[in-house]
């Protein structure tokens, strides 16, 4: 494939040399922080596919251009307003598209067993502590959004939502409370814990680099480029 990425942070930096020693090839990046690449999609040759590590910022430029020449789109970057995701929505169905928060394997096999646990322990209380880096922006990440996501689409019903938790006050009975946790150099760990009457189920997952997600984004690379359009997530191409 023939693949242009967007966005020359940390994670474009990583897919960068993941796909430079695979048997596809980097056709450039758009980026505004370097001169290595074209900063301008109209300087790039037509991509196989695009994978878009950026800001949500360039949304709309990304969305245009892969709609424009019908090129399949990875979309990994977070913070979305409803605006945004109704564009994507939309985009999806001229081109294949993938929206996920996190590319590892790992998550999305987190997400798989979230669906299964919910159910079960549907008395329990839930609690998710989500654990970064000191450079990251967003908190909750947006792979904590999406395993609230997940758990109240098992569910069935929306939960009281508590980012952090202060002041005095009882836990209430259908309430997800999510604490963020930002020092050093934490790649990326997400727990979810089920709690019950005397016993503790903890669902968790640890990224040891940020490999795992360049190399997951360039496994849904390979799935999606062949697919019908529509927008899909990472459990509807990997089919766990």
């Amino acid at each position: 494939m023939n693949i242009l990425l967007i966005g020359y942070g940390a994670m474009g930096k990583r897919l960068e040399t993941i796909i430079e020693t695979s048997n596809h090839t980097l056709i450039g990046i758009i980026t505004s922080q370097t001169t290595k690449y074209p900063n301008h999609f109209e300087k790039v040759l037509i991509p196989d596919i695009i994978i878009d590590f950026s800001h949500y910022a360039i949304l709309n430029k990304t969305l245009e251009y892969a709609k424009l020449h019908h090129i399949p789109l990875i979309i990994a970057t977070t913070g979305h307003s409803n605006e945004n995701l109704e564009k994507i929505r939309s985009v999806s169905q001229a081109i294949p598209l993938l929206l996920t928060t996190n590319t590892s394997y790992g998550v999305s096999a987190i997400v798989k067993l979230l669906k299964v646990a919910t159910p079960l322990l549907k008395n329990w209380d839930i609690e998710i502590i989500e654990k970064h880096h000191n450079k990251k922006m967003d908190a909750p990440s947006g792979t904590a959004h999406t395993l609230v996501e997940t758990i109240e689409s098992s569910s069935g019903f929306a939960h009281e939502k508590i980012f952090g938790r202060s002041g005095l006050r009882k836990r209430t009975k259908n309430e997800i409370s999510v604490h963020s946790v930002r020092g050093g150099t934490i790649i990326g760990e997400h727990s979810i814990l089920f709690c019950g009457q005397d016993e503790v189920i903890e669902i968790k997952h640890s990224a040891l680099s940020k490999d795992v997600f360049a190399y997951g984004a360039l496994k849904m690379a390979e799935l999606l480029v062949d697919k019908p359009s529509q927008l899909y997530t990472m459990q509807d191409l990997i089919q766990i």
